[in-house]
C-alpha cells in the first residue's frame, strides 16, 4: 500500500510527466523548506558568507535549472536518464552542479587565482547555461523553430507588471524598501513566471496547460490564464512584507537564503516556459 502511494503521487508523475497535486506540491515545499535550512548550514560551517553577492552568482543556477527542463522537454534525454532533469530531481542535479562550482571557484580563490570566490562561482554557472542555450539553438535550428519575439513579449509583460507593482507598493503603500535591487528581481521572477503562463495557455499558438494544483483550479474558475498575475501577487506582496520585517529584526544569512529560494520558484519555472515557447515545444 505505502508502495502504492508512492508511485501514485511521486514516481508516476516523474515518469510520465503529469500534472502536479496537493499531495507532492506539499512534500516540495516541505522539501524546499528543509533544503534551504541544510544549505544555510553548510554554508556556515564552510565559513562562506552569504551575502547579496553570493545571490547574485548564484542566479545563473537558478537560470540553468530552468534551462535544463526545457532540454528535457525536447525529447533528447532518452529514457530512464531523462527523470533526472525533472522535478523534484532535477534540483538535486542543479545543487550538485553548484556546489562543484563553488567548491573549485573557492578554491581558485584562497589560492590566489581570482580575487573572489563568488566570481568564479558566477561564471561557471554563465558558462553552463551558454553549453545549454547552445544545445537547445541547435534543437530548435534543427528540429522545431526559435520565435524570437515570443521573448520580446513575454519578457515586456513581465517588466511593466513588475514596474507597475513596484510603483504602486512604494508610492501608493510608502514600501521604500524596494528600491533593494532583491525585492525587484524577486518580483519580477514571479511576474516574468505570470506572463509566460497567461501568453502559453491564452495566446500561444501551441497548447499549453498549467500543471500547479492551484494555478490549475484558478485557471478553471476564471476562464483565463492571466488569472496567474493577482495569484502570484496574492502570495509575493505579503511575502514582501515578511521579509522585510524579518530583515530588520532576524538573521541576515538566513534572509539573503529565503530570498534566494522565492526568486528561484518564480524565476525557473518563468524561464523555462518561456524559453519552451520560444522553442516551440
Amino acid at each position: 500500500m505505502i508502495g502504492d502511494f508512492i508511485y501514485k503521487y511521486y514516481v508516476g508523475p516523474i515518469v510520465n510527466g503529469e500534472a502536479y497535486t496537493i499531495v507532492d506540491t506539499l512534500t516540495y515545499a516541505a522539501i524546499l523548506i528543509v533544503s534551504v535550512y541544510l544549505v544555510y548550514r553548510w554554508l556556515n560551517r564552510t565559513g562562506l558568507q552569504i551575502d547579496r553577492d553570493f545571490i547574485y552568482a548564484t542566479i545563473p543556477y537558478v537560470v540553468l535549472g530552468g534551462l535544463l527542463r526545457i532540454v528535457e522537454d525536447t525529447g533528447i534525454i532518452p529514457f530512464p536518464w531523462h527523470v533526472l532533469l525533472v522535478t523534484p530531481l532535477i534540483f538535486f542535479v542543479v545543487f550538485f552542479i553548484a556546489v562543484i562550482a563553488l567548491i573549485l571557484s573557492r578554491t581558485c580563490a584562497q589560492r590566489g587565482w581570482i580575487l573572489h570566490y563568488w566570481t568564479g562561482y558566477g561564471v561557471g554557472g554563465g558558462i553552463a547555461c551558454g553549453i545549454v542555450l547552445l544545445v537547445l539553438g541547435a534543437f530548435g535550428l534543427t528540429v522545431t523553430r526559435i520565435a524570437p519575439e515570443i521573448f520580446l513579449i513575454i519578457t515586456g509583460m513581465a517588466v511593466v507588471a513588475t514596474l507597475l507593482v513596484i510603483v504602486i507598493l512604494m508610492r501608493g503603500f510608502k514600501w521604500t524598501f524596494l528600491s533593494d535591487p532583491l525585492y525587484k528581481l524577486l518580483i519580477f521572477g514571479h511576474m516574468l513566471d505570470a506572463s509566460a503562463t497567461s501568453y502559453g495557455i491564452d495566446l500561444h499558438p501551441l497548447t499549453y496547460v498549467e500543471q500547479h494544483v492551484v494555478g490549475s483550479t484558478l485557471i478553471q474558475a476564471t476562464g483565463t490564464a492571466f488569472s496567474m498575475f493577482p495569484l502570484k501577487l496574492a502570495v509575493v506582496i505579503p511575502a514582501l512584507y515578511v521579509l522585510e520585517l524579518y530583515r530588520k529584526e532576524g538573521n541576515r544569512a538566513l534572509w539573503h537564503l529565503v530570498i534566494l529560494a522565492m526568486i528561484m520558484v518564480g524565476f525557473a519555472p518563468g524561464i523555462r516556459d518561456m524559453m519552451r515557447m520560444v522553442l516551440y515545444v
